[in-house]
């Protein structure tokens, strides 16, 4: 059952599954298998490497036919020629996130982009409104990754925002198949963006060390850390070293990022910090994200249709 709404609409995509621009992962191997399967793969700019993201959106072009975006990181990415830096790729679709959306927003849309911007909170998303975003990614704490240290769940935090803006409302932060998709929906979301789900598929380019601890995780395996600062908090795999953090914090949460490449990469979960989310607990197997995405968009059918049962 082919599912329009104005996310697929705006961004010319088959399914409204966005994926997550995870810093060094999120590159052309891993969102080129994204957008052929019929969602939104986004190449990522956390990692401040420019020249290397140029490339990838190169290899982009080479893998895939279909749309896909760049994230802007404004909080790790702070040159102010990022945007022209992305016109001048020939992107088309833009989320920004982790800084101002008035900062790049509107230079974004003057030079036909379509703008998205990442939001933890019903400020956040009102003032992404009145920046001129057409969409939102509203983003609940239990979403891996960089956070607001004042986090509110996603069953609280979308419809919250959806009761207030009119543009469209893409669901981060739990959502890994057709059930947690359509329990979006209901709360008023016109789409979703999957980081963890995606992370642990079969093309996504990190140790299996850290797909297998996604597949063996608990729903209570993950920290929220780094709440009262210095720096932006963030959810990880519980690990003995993110255990530790837990407890005693840490004076600079930037530093437990100097050997992500062997986290990453080298399967050292112990050597830095794994960013993931909470619904690792739900993860029981890696998939190819084909796969992933006909599963959800055939189970996300079925449960609309069991609900239609219900009022009859």
């Amino acid at each position: 059952m082919p599912i329009r709404t104005r996310v697929t609409e705006m961004l010319g995509i088959e399914k409204p599954i966005i994926q997550a621009a995870m810093g060094w992962i999120a590159r052309a191997r891993l969102s080129s298998a994204v957008s052929n399967a019929g969602g939104m793969g986004i190449i990522e700019t956390s990692s401040g490497e420019l020249d290397a993201v140029k490339d990838e959106i190169v290899k982009m072009r080479d893998l895939t036919d279909k749309p896909f975006g760049v994230n802007v990181a404004q909080a790790f990415v702070r040159d102010p020629g990022i945007v022209q830096f992305v016109i001048d790729q020939g992107v088309k679709f833009v989320t920004t996130s982790a800084g101002d959306p008035m900062k790049y927003t509107s230079l974004l849309k003057r030079a036909g982009l379509t703008v998205f911007h990442v939001v933890p909170n019903l400020a956040g998303a009102l003032r992404a409104v009145e920046a001129g975003v057409d969409g939102l990614i509203v983003e609940g704490g239990e979403g891996g990754g960089f956070k607001n240290p004042r986090d509110v769940a996603s069953m609280v935090l979308i419809p919250l925002v959806c009761e207030r803006v009119n543009i469209p409302v893409v669901a981060a932060g739990g959502i890994m198949d057709g059930r947690s998709m359509a329990a979006a929906f209901a709360l008023g979301a016109e789409g979703v963006l999957m980081g963890t789900r995606i992370l642990s598929s079969a093309e996504s380019p990190v140790h299996h060390n850290w797909k297998e601890a996604i597949v063996n995780a608990e729903a209570t395996d993950t920290v929220f850390l780094n709440r009262k600062g210095p720096g932006p908090a963030l959810r990880a795999l519980r690990t003995e070293r993110t255990t530790r953090l837990e407890a005693d914090g840490s004076p600079n949460i930037f530093e437990e990022f100097a050997r992500t490449e062997d986290v990453y990469f080298g399967g050292d979960l112990e050597a830095g910090i794994a960013l993931t989310g909470q619904v690792a607990g739900r993860i029981t197997e890696v998939k190819p994200v084909g796969q992933i995405f006909e599963e959800t968009m055939l189970e996300f059918e079925r449960v609309l249709l069991r609900m239609q049962d219900m009022k009859r």
